[in-house]
């Protein structure tokens, strides 16, 4: 994909997610990228894909502007950035502007990849976890793989608030309501004894610089978002190792304790690795479940792509659960967390 086909692409992506900022944004890079800047320049050397599915470029540059707004380094980008609104005109104009007086730092910030922690994708954690618990009535051991700063490992300390019924502990850090369509999940709050995460590039949400970079790539006409992200950064205390998730998780699946339910959990991660490491960790996982017994069970709980790229049908919530190797398809959920259609719990095992 070409560069400027990716910011286009990648506009419509996040007009479609609720940004019609970012869609002006993405669109204006697309027709007016600065060829001959060093950025442009260093955009070059990329090989592959540098659109959404491959190093997501676009999404690279709008981060590194964002993170010079929140950080203050950019007071005249910043005016021009929600809740303000400005034509494409101004709009490209100051854009361009930052792109040569902030060339060193933007230079520095495109070399890492897009890092997010969407929280609000602990509401479809804290709905399938509950079925898990209405199996199994014990205490989980959490293990995420692609946990980034590991917000989404701490949901048991979150709200879900739905029509009708909350999940929610005695003092919640912030509350989740997304738009729900179908029955209700079970009115049960799991009690988590341990957990922990992997990443190969683990943020620490108490250190202001890996902060900057899981609220840069937060939309900046979506403040909610960015609130959220700030609550859940707050209380965040699970252990994040850096690592590869596979060879983790083996570790993990050989010390689950007796007496504990142990819950894999990802959410749009695993679509990221390689084919042969997602098979090599499904034979695992399920090699584990053939071993698990009802004092020692496990369940696998996935919210990932299964083919959309648009957005449009969100991603896939599974749970899969043994001993009985139960599959159970509770639903879709939107990318950001913003909706979820939930199934109930009827699987097949």
């Amino acid at each position: 994909m070409r560069l400027a086909e990716a910011f286009a692409h990648q506009a419509i992506s996040c007009e479609r997610m609720g940004s019609p900022f970012m869609g002006q944004l993405l669109r204006i890079l697309a027709e007016h990228w600065p060829k001959d800047s060093a950025l442009a320049h260093r955009f070059a050397q990329f090989d592959g894909d540098v659109g959404p599915a491959g190093a997501s470029l676009p999404l690279r540059t709008a981060g590194g502007l964002h993170a010079l707004v929140l950080a203050a380094r950019a007071p005249e980008l910043a005016a021009l950035y929600p809740p303000a609104q400005v034509n494409d005109d101004v709009l490209r104009d100051g854009v361009l502007e930052a792109f040569e007086r902030h060339e060193a730092f933007m230079l520095g910030w495109v070399e890492s990849p897009p890092q997010t922690n969407e929280v609000r994708r602990s509401a479809a954690l804290i709905a399938g976890a509950a079925v898990a618990a209405e199996r199994f009535d014990l205490p989980f051991t959490v293990s995420e793989l692609g946990a980034s700063a590991g917000l989404n490992l701490m949901w048991d300390r979150y709200a879900l608030s739905l029509a009708g019924m909350d999940i929610a502990p005695a003092d919640p850090a912030l509350t989740l309501t997304p738009d729900w369509e179908g029955p209700l999940p079970p009115r049960i709050r799991p009690v988590i004894a341990e957990r922990a995460g992997v990443d190969l590039n683990p943020l620490d949400p108490s250190d202001p610089q890996d902060l900057l970079r899981l609220t840069a790539y937060l939309w900046p006409d979506q403040p909610e978002r960015l609130a959220l992200t700030r609550a859940a950064a707050a209380v965040t205390d699970a252990p994040i190792h850096r690592g590869d998730a596979i060879e983790w998780l083996a570790t993990r699946l050989a010390s689950a304790p007796e007496g504990h339910l142990h819950l894999i959990q990802h959410t749009v991660a695993w679509q990221y690795f390689p084919a042969d490491v997602q098979a090599r960790g499904q034979e695992m996982i399920e090699a584990a479940g053939a071993t698990a017994t009802p004092t020692r069970p496990l369940a696998w709980l996935s919210m990932e792509s299964d083919g959309d790229t648009t957005g449009g049908i969100g991603a896939a919530l599974v749970l899969r659960l043994w001993p009985g190797d139960i599959t159970l398809p509770l639903g879709r959920a939107d990318f950001h967390g913003r909706w979820i259609r939930w199934n109930g719990a009827r699987g097949t095992g």
